[in-house]
């Protein structure tokens, strides 16, 4: 499936979820793989669960019009992810460092807000996912 194709699907609800147990309703659901488990796996679980579409890259685990089979799906993400970036006009403050990079994320939307309207991740997301 084509990114265009994909994103038009992605906003229809603009969720996403890696984790069956958090899956809202009509989200896309992107079975990552990790050191002990196989995300493609609970495909089926995440539509029974109300994901609109579940993302694949296991043949076998396409059982369904609503599983997606795609060559690697962390990078399936990363791709939608940056389509999605690019369609978007705001600014975005990236932080990096060490130390206090969620401090510091905290303090600048605190500020921030009370002018403008803020978008801010909670917590942080420092992996290869998140960020």
């Amino acid at each position: 499936m084509n990114i265009e194709k994909l994103y038009t699907l992605y906003t229809q609800s603009y969720k996403v979820s890696t984790d069956t147990r958090k899956i809202t309703q009509g989200c896309l659901f992107f079975a990552l793989k990790g050191a002990n488990f196989n995300g493609n796996q609970f495909a089926e679980e995440a539509l029974k669960k109300g994901a609109a579409y579940a993302i694949v890259d296991e043949k076998v685990y396409q059982t369904s019009p609503n599983i997606i089979l795609v060559d690697d799906v962390l990078t399936t993400l990363q791709t939608l992810a940056t389509y999605h970036r690019k369609q978007l006009t705001v600014p975005i403050i990236g932080l990096t460092g060490s130390n206090g990079k969620t401090t510091t994320k905290e303090l600048i939307n605190a500020v921030l807000s009370t002018t403008y309207k803020v978008c801010a991740t909670k917590g942080n997301l420092n992996n290869h996912i998140g960020v």
